[in-house]
């Protein structure tokens, strides 16, 4: 070995550690009920915070709707200011999660609906108005899927995007109105991009309308393996390089949860492997400015899985 490469050596070592730590961020979805009890129980929260902490998870996607009867951001949006600031002395962020399988959110993107898309949104942009600034959401993650919903199918699958587009076109256009700074973003399928839509005079891939429109996209792109074919990073690529040239964000999305088949997700690989596909996904992006990090889907199966590994 090189005698200078040997002297540097246990410095490179002690560095290690630097390294890893210094991961790209990390987001986890949090869906109703484990984020209202965050919300309401402070016990839950500082127990929540700690363990996300530790598993350097560094941005919740945070239910911010009705649930079972309740609004909690609006009866009783003392509840949230706590709990985001909380998460803000910890160095981490809070993204209101819109969307909803309990609201069938999916039929916000339907004209007929989207009053209550726009009111969904209006919300939290009134939240924050109000709040202190050490208390307001950093962003909004949209998880309004219209390929979930029952009249998706070949035939009527652009009128749909098409209706998506319009919806996050007039959400837009209520942040401007606001003079909001938070980041807003759509949680998107790989696929989109082989999708071709002619929409607001133009004809181009709807991943790039989407990327267009707003400030980030978090993809969905639900694949145990890093590189090759139907990989992470094979579906990835045309997001990443036009958001690279249009000066957008994209997160990538990545499942923990059981599924079918399992190539969608990590469940069965675990926690080691998961942990080395998100190393290697970094460092082959590492170099894009597009990237920015990752989301987990979803906090619950996440701790339940590992937990489940440990034993």
């Amino acid at each position: 070995m090189n005698r200078f490469l040997w002297l540097g050596l246990p410095l490179l070592l002690w560095a290690l550690p630097m390294v890893a730590a210094a991961r790209a961020n990390c987001a986890v979805w949090t869906w109703e009920a484990d984020s209202y009890a965050m919300v309401k129980d402070p016990a839950v929260a500082r127990e929540a915070v700690a363990y996300l902490q530790s598993q350097h998870i560094d941005t919740v996607y945070l239910y911010a709707d009705a649930y079972r009867g309740h609004n909690l951001i609006v009866e009783h949006p003392a509840l949230y200011r706590a709990f985001i600031e909380r998460l803000h002395r910890q160095h981490m962020k809070a993204y209101a999660l819109l969307g909803s399988a309990y609201l069938h959110t999916e039929r916000y993107v339907l004209p007929a609906y989207r009053s209550q898309a726009e009111a969904m949104f209006r919300r939290v942009l009134q939240y924050n108005a109000t709040a202190p600034s050490a208390a307001r959401f950093d962003g909004v993650n949209l998880d309004i899927e219209p390929q979930i919903l029952d009249e998706w199918n070949d035939t009527t699958r652009k009128r749909l995007l098409a209706d998506f587009l319009d919806m996050g076109r007039a959400l837009m256009k209520i942040k401007r109105e606001y003079h909001a700074t938070l980041a807003v973003g759509p949680d998107i399928p790989f696929w989109l991009d082989g999708i071709d839509l002619a929409w607001n005079g133009v004809t181009r891939p709807v991943s790039e309308h989407v990327i267009d429109l707003f400030d980030y996209v978090t993809l969905m792109d639900y694949r145990n393996k890093v590189a090759g074919r139907d990989s992470i990073l094979s579906h990835a690529s045309s997001e990443i390089a036009y958001a690279d040239r249009v000066g957008k964000r994209v997160v990538i999305g990545l499942q923990v949860s059981p599924d079918d088949p399992e190539k969608l997700t990590f469940d069965k690989a675990g926690p080691k492997a998961f942990e080395q596909a998100l190393d290697a996904v970094e460092q082959a992006l590492r170099d894009d400015p597009s990237f920015a990090g990752f989301a987990i889907h979803h906090y619950r199966t996440y701790r339940n899985w590992i937990a489940r590994n440990r034993n």
